[in-house]
């Protein structure tokens, strides 16, 4: 998974995902499979997608034994595959096969789902970035960040620490928008772009005024947004929130921002069709 996600985070969610299945011991499997049956299982695409999560399918099997043999076509992650395509065949213990299966499943369909969704609406885009959020599963955020790369997307800040981004409370808070970036200038050493919020005109006009590197127009109408980029004609980067939909986004680029961030890619990506069986 490259330096987005490190083998350690691989392993400490493969972990919890078997402990939270398997609790004291699969009684089904362990009462019909015999401890030294092997077979082969295949991973198969059951609706056209874009792949991502197979280095923690291999290591839910190899956790479950460490004998466990892929034999798999070179797939990339963030690749697009077709229905029907074979993603992975591996060789192991039926009873590593039949223990690892569902754990194996959510993963890869959780995070497949979040890059398809990512790339439809890279495509839709084209040039204008496509970025995510903080509206993550807690506890995931590294690995659905990574889906979302894997999609084509760009990730946005990934938590508090690596990015000033300067929202409405924050704003009520400090008394207005140039109170609020004259604070963050003051009492923070952080040399990065300073991005702030905006919900109206006059809150942009605020946000030029402070010196803002980033506008974030949030929730506003199409109209507006295109206002909006005009007023700011490249003093900074303008950045679109909220309210946003894979019907809208031709509209919003049309509009000249620079990125559109999408909560959905995250928080209502739904999982891809992907199954697993077992072969006699």
């Amino acid at each position: 998974m490259g330096s987005l996600i490190t083998q350690e985070q691989i392993d400490r969610l493969v972990t919890l995902a078997l402990a939270e299945d398997l609790g004291t011991g699969d009684v089904t499997t362990d009462s019909i499979v015999l401890a030294d049956s092997v077979c082969e299982a295949v991973i198969t695409a059951k609706e056209k997608l874009v792949v991502c999560g197979l280095p923690v399918v291999r290591a839910v099997f190899t956790k479950l034994d460490a004998e466990t043999v892929f034999h798999h076509p070179e797939i990339a992650e963030g690749t697009e595959i077709q229905k029907g395509q074979p993603l992975m065949k591996i060789r192991a213990k039926a009873s590593a096969l039949l223990k690892g299966e569902r754990s194996a499943l959510n993963i890869l369909q959780r995070l497949s789902g979040i890059a398809t969704l990512t790339r439809k609406f890279v495509k839709e885009a084209g040039a204008v970035q496509i970025l995510d959020t903080r509206k993550t599963t807690p506890g995931l955020r590294a690995f659905e960040k990574y889906a979302v790369h894997c999609g084509g997307g760009t990730n946005h800040r990934f938590g508090l620490f690596d990015a000033v981004l300067i929202k409405d409370n924050h704003i009520k808070i400090a008394g207005g928008i140039g109170a609020a970036v004259e604070r963050v200038r003051k009492n923070n050493s952080y040399a990065g772009l300073i991005e702030v919020e905006t919900t109206c005109l006059k809150e942009v006009r605020e946000a030029l005024d402070s010196g803002a590197d980033i506008i974030m127009l949030d929730n506003m109408s199409t109209d507006t947004i295109l206002q909006a980029t005009r007023l700011v004609a490249g003093r900074a980067k303008v950045e679109v929130s909220g309210s946003v939909s894979l019907a809208r986004i031709k509209e919003l680029v049309a509009t000249g921002v620079d990125c559109i961030s999408v909560g959905a890619l995250t928080h209502s990506a739904p999982a891809v069709d992907i199954s697993m069986n077992i072969k006699i």
